[in-house]
Order: structure tokens, then C-alpha cells, then sequence
């Protein structure tokens, strides 16, 4: 199988779907790799670093594109306008986070161009597909890069400091959503020195909490139906999110930092915090919003900006993954060559849709959307 690395288009996207350590083990199981000249560049890895490992360097995407059985990409394969500037063959195949259910655009321009698409997002939660969980990988670099963020932001120390001029306390941070991101904000806070407590709707997130040094903040009532069979966050009905909000709201007095990583698959993002619960916290205080890509949890966010309102600061953060480029392209390639030597085993196609993983991942296939959540979506929408 010919594999094309591209170049990201995305204002401010870093990142890179291959480096050069995963490329040499691509092609030592058969695969051939072509990356467009310049596509590691932003991440630290030049173009003679992947020709050493056996990668060809093209001089433009389309050369990548012709050259390729399938495109793999980091972002979606949009360019700053919303569009592609560049697609595979007819019957190619195209790999990255395609967001399907939230970018409808994206999945008619694969059907129209006949192409098999598969979404990184969609990488099921099941043991066998670990190596490949691209979302929990990227999970625990945003995670931790709130963490610092907060603390950059924050007037004041995260660890406990006895010092000649007194004792300064630690600073109080509330981490709201206890998933990947979730228990990594609160493994760095807690390194950091903070005092760190935990929301979720999940009560069986609690030990893991717990585990980690925070407190676990519960809700009264008990939600057996909080997750899903993956262990994602689900959407509560209307009485349980007027309750968690309440709770909320009761917790943000006493901490200085918030830093917020609901997200439910598909969805935008839950409001947890209004623009009036923004003012009960002390001022000077932090809110990092990590769900500022799909809207935010904080009515107050601005995607991509930081604004102060009643005296606290408000981060939207977008790009906190290509602030690590190196790293968040190191992992984000080792889920996609897992991917790919699982779809192509030693380098030579096999579309089993017997295998949960290439049948869960595949949102087109031979001009038809096949990902049924997002042909119903589309197809609901389409009604409306």
C-alpha cells in the first residue's frame, strides 16, 4: 500500500500524521510512503529525515495525492476557506479526524469524489484498538497543557510556599469532566502543587479521582445511564443539567482555577458554567476551556481568544495540541501507523468488514455514506 503524507492546512495545525520513526516501521512491513516537501517542518522534522527512513519527499499535495492509495492527515482535509485543496483518486482512501457527524461538508465531498474515508475519532474503545485511540492520546496532551496554562494565567503560586515573607497557600482548582483530559488536568495540577477537586456525571470515574489525589465532587442523585457502552459522557435530560449547574455554581467561589473538558461525541458542547456563574468566582481567577472548539462550557468562551469577564480571565484555547507539535505528532503517528498495519497488514490491503475497528472507523465507501450515525444525521438534517 502507497501511503501520501500532506501537509496541514489549517490555520494555526502543527502537527504532522507521520513522523519519520513511524515511517521506517511502515515501510520495513511493506508500505511505501510519500511526504509532501515541507509537511513535518512546523513539528521539527525536516524532509531529509524522512527520505533517510525511505519516505519519497514530493515537491506539492497533488504529487502526494497522485502518488498515494491512501492520504492520511492530522485535521480534517480542509484548507482555511472550508475546502480541500487537494483529493486522492477515485476508489482512494483518506484518513484523519473527519469529525463526520459535525462536518457534513467534508463527508458529501467524499462521496462525491468517491472516496473511503475513515474518521480517527471514530476509533472504538476496545482493547484491541488501545494503540490506535487517537482522541485519548490527544486527550492527555490538552490535558495537560491546561494545566499550564492556568497556571501561566493565574496571579498567583499553584503549590503551597513557606516563605520569609509567610506562608502563601496553594491555589484551588475545580476540573470539570473526569475523562482523559480530565484526569490528566488533575494529575499536572496536583504535580503543580494545587489543592484539585473533580466534577463528572459519572460516578464511576470517582476512584480514578480519587486515585489521583483530588476529591470527587457528586451530585445527590445517582446516574446509572451517565455514559455510554464506550465510557463516554452522555447527554442528561434537563432536571439532572439544572442540578449540575447548581453544583457547579456552589464550587466556584471557593477555587481559583476551572478548567472544563466536557464534550459528548457529535454534539456541541454542554453549557456548565453561564455567563452569570462567571462572577462568582474570586477575581483574578482562571477559566480554561478546553471544549472551546466545539462552542465551549462556559458561556463566557470565545474560541481562540482570552477575555476577562468579572474579573476572571477566560481561555478558548484551540491549538494547545500544536503548542506540543513534536510530541502530539509522535503519538497522533503511532495511532495512525497501528491504524494502517491493521487495515493493510504487511503493507497489503485487506477491508475486512468483519473487523470492528475498520467497520466502526469508515464513514464513506464506493460513493455511499456507510457511518450510520452520520448518514441519519445528514439525512435528518437534509428534512429539516
Amino acid at each position: 500500500m502507497r501511503v501520501g503524507v500532506l501537509t496541514e492546512t489549517q490555520p494555526g495545525e502543527r502537527r504532522v500524521a507521520l513522523t519519520p520513526e513511524t515511517v521506517k516501521n511502515l515501510v520495513s512491513h511493506g508500505f511505501t510512503v510519500a511526504v509532501q516537501s515541507g509537511a513535518g517542518d512546523a513539528a521539527s522534522f525536516q524532509d531529509q529525515s524522512y527520505r533517510d527512513v525511505g519516505a519519497d519527499v514530493l515537491p506539492s499535495a497533488q504529487a502526494v495525492a497522485d502518488a498515494a492509495d491512501i492520504l492520511v492527515r492530522v485535521s480534517g482535509p480542509w484548507d482555511k476557506d472550508g475546502v480541500a485543496p487537494v483529493w486522492g483518486k477515485p476508489g482512494s482512501m483518506f484518513l484523519s479526524f473527519l469529525m463526520p457527524q459535525t462536518n457534513p461538508g467534508v463527508v458529501d465531498s467524499l462521496v462525491k469524489h468517491q472516496i473511503t474515508g475513515f474518521s480517527m475519532d471514530l476509533i472504538p474503545r476496545i482493547t484491541r484498538a488501545q494503540r490506535m485511540d487517537a482522541l485519548s492520546a490527544m486527550s492527555t496532551i490538552a490535558g495537560y497543557k491546561a494545566s499550564l496554562l492556568a497556571a501561566s494565567r493565574l496571579p498567583k503560586f499553584f503549590p503551597l510556599l513557606m516563605t520569609a515573607a509567610g506562608t502563601v497557600p496553594p491555589a484551588r482548582v475545580l476540573v470539570i469532566g473526569a475523562g482523559v483530559a480530565g484526569l490528566q488536568a488533575i494529575a499536572t495540577c496536583k504535580r503543580l502543587g494545587a489543592t484539585v477537586e473533580a466534577f463528572d456525571v459519572r460516578p464511576a470515574v470517582k476512584e480514578q479521582v480519587e486515585s489521583l489525589g483530588a476529591k470527587f465532587v457528586s451530585m445527590d442523585i445517582v446516574l446509572d445511564d451517565a455514559q455510554d457502552a464506550s465510557g463516554y459522557a452522555k447527554e442528561v435530560s434537563g432536571d439532572t443539567h439544572a442540578k449540575e449547574l447548581d453544583l457547579i455554581a456552589s464550587r466556584l467561589a471557593r477555587n481559583d482555577v476551572v478548567i472544563t473538558t466536557a464534550l459528548i461525541p457529535g454534539k456541541p458542547a454542554p453549557v456548565l458554567i453561564t455567563r452569570e456563574m462567571v462572577g462568582r468566582m474570586p477575581r483574578g481567577g482562571v477559566i480554561v476551556d478546553l471544549a472551546a472548539p466545539n462552542g465551549g462550557n462556559c458561556e463566557a468562551t470565545v474560541p481562540g481568544e482570552e477575555v476577562v469577564a468579572d474579573g476572571v480571565t477566560v481561555c478558548g484555547p484551540l491549538h494547545l495540541l500544536s503548542e506540543m507539535a513534536h510530541d502530539s505528532s509522535m503519538m497522533y503517528s503511532k495511532n495512525v501507523a497501528e491504524f494502517l498495519m491493521n487495515l493493510a497488514p504487511e503493507g497489503q490491503l485487506k477491508l475486512d468488514m468483519e473487523d470492528q475497528i475498520i467497520r466502526d472507523t469508515m464513514v464513506t465507501h464506493e460513493g455511499r455514506i456507510v457511518h450510520e450515525p452520520t448518514r441519519l444525521l445528514m439525512q435528518k438534517e437534509a428534512g429539516s
